[in-house]
C-alpha cells in the first residue's frame, strides 16, 4: 500500500496512532486539521496533535477556516483515498467523492450508535458496557454513511474517557490498516446503517458537566469518570466551582434531600443521591492543582463547614 494517495484528515490525539500508522504503510500526501486555537491566560496558540506529528514528518498540510467553503487543494491533488479521524468539520460532497476508492472514516463507536463529536464521552456516561470501532464511508450526513468494518471493545467499570480514548485510537488504528486492503481491491463489504437503531452523542455542552444528585448513584459515578480526564465534572463545593476527578459508589441509607453532604470522612466527603449516596475521593478546587480530597480536608481549619450547592 506504499504507493496509495493518502489525504488524512484529523485533529486531536485519539487521531495520531491512526496518521502514525498510515505514514508506514502508506503515501500521505496531506494533513488536513483545524485551525490552530488560542489557549491559556495569554491565548497562545497551539498546534494540534495532529498538525504536530505532520510537522515532525514533513508532511504537506491545510487548514481551512471552513472546508466547506474552501477545499480546492484537496481536489487538485487527486488523492486515491481521504481518511478521517475527528476531524471536527463536516466535509461537503465534491471532496468525499473526488478519490478513487472513496472517502472512509474510523469512528469511536459502534453505529449507529453514538453518531456525533462525543461518542466516548457519551458510551460511558450512558453506562454502556461496550463500545468500539466503525469504518465506515463517508457520505454528507453525520456518520451515517454505509459500515465497512467493525471491532467491539468492553468498556470497563476501571475506563474513564481518557483510557478509552487511548485503547479505541489503538483499536482504530489496527483495524484501518486491516480493512484498507479489501477498500483496495474491492472486496470489502457495505452495510446500510439500521437508522432505527441511531442514537447521537453530540459535542458536550457547559450543563452535561454540573453533577445532577437527583440520579441515581450509578449514573452519578458514570457522569463523573465519563468526563474525566476532559472536561471534568464538577460541584460547587465551599462556594466555588470544584472538579470532579474520581468517586466512588456507596449505597449506604441517609435520611437526607439529594445533594446534601451525608459524611465527611479523612479521605472522601459523601454527597446523597436518588438511591444512595456517592463519596468523592480525588478533586481540582477552583485555580489550585488536583489533589486527594484527604489533602484538601487536611487544609481546612473546620472540615464540619464544608458545604455543597445545588
Amino acid at each position: 500500500m506504499k504507493d496509495l494517495r493518502v489525504i488524512f484528515m484529523g485533529t486531536p490525539d485519539f487521531s495520531v496512532p491512526i496518521l502514525k500508522s498510515l505514514i508506514e504503510n502508506t503515501n500521505v500526501i496531506l494533513v488536513v486539521t483545524k485551525l490552530d486555537a488560542k489557549v491559556g491566560r495569554h491565548q497562545e496558540l497551539s498546534f494540534s496533535p495532529v498538525k504536530k506529528l505532520a510537522l515532525e514528518e514533513s508532511i504537506m498540510l491545510f487548514q481551512p477556516e471552513k472546508i466547506r467553503n474552501d477545499y480546492q487543494v484537496i481536489l487538485d491533488l487527486n488523492p486515491d483515498i481521504i481518511i478521517t479521524s475527528a476531524y471536527g468539520q463536516i466535509i461537503p460532497k465534491e471532496v468525499l467523492d473526488c478519490p478513487k476508492y472513496g472517502s472512509i472514516n474510523v469512528h469511536a463507536s459502534l453505529l449507529p450508535k453514538y453518531r456525533g463529536g462525543a461518542p466516548i464521552h457519551h458510551a460511558i456516561m450512558n453506562g454502556e458496557d461496550e463500545t468500539g470501532i466503525t469504518i465506515m464511508y463517508m457520505n454528507e450526513g453525520m456518520d451515517t454513511g454505509d459500515i465497512i468494518s467493525k471491532e467491539i471493545m468492553p468498556i470497563l467499570d476501571s475506563d474513564n474517557a481518557g483510557t478509552l480514548f487511548d485503547k479505541l485510537s489503538l483499536l482504530g488504528r489496527d483495524l484501518l490498516i486491516k480493512t484498507l486492503p479489501m477498500i483496495i481491491n474491492g472486496t470489502c463489504l457495505r452495510e446500510k446503517q439500521d437508522e432505527s437503531l441511531a442514537t447521537y452523542a453530540p459535542t458536550l455542552k457547559r450543563t452535561d458537566e454540573l453533577l445532577d444528585f437527583s440520579k441515581r448513584t450509578l449514573e452519578v459515578f458514570n457522569q463523573v469518570r465519563g468526563l474525566n480526564p476532559w472536561p471534568l465534572a464538577y460541584i460547587i463545593l465551599n462556594g466555588e466551582e470544584t472538579k470532579v476527578l474520581e468517586c466512588e459508589q456507596s449505597y449506604e441509607n441517609f435520611d437526607k434531600n439529594p445533594g446534601a453532604i451525608t459524611r465527611i470522612l479523612k479521605d472522601k466527603i459523601g454527597i446523597k443521591t436518588a438511591d444512595g449516596e456517592i463519596l468523592i475521593t480525588k478533586i481540582k478546587p477552583y485555580g489550585r492543582k488536583e489533589m486527594l480530597v484527604k489533602d484538601y480536608l487536611n487544609g481546612l481549619k473546620d472540615k464540619t463547614s464544608v458545604m455543597v450547592s445545588i
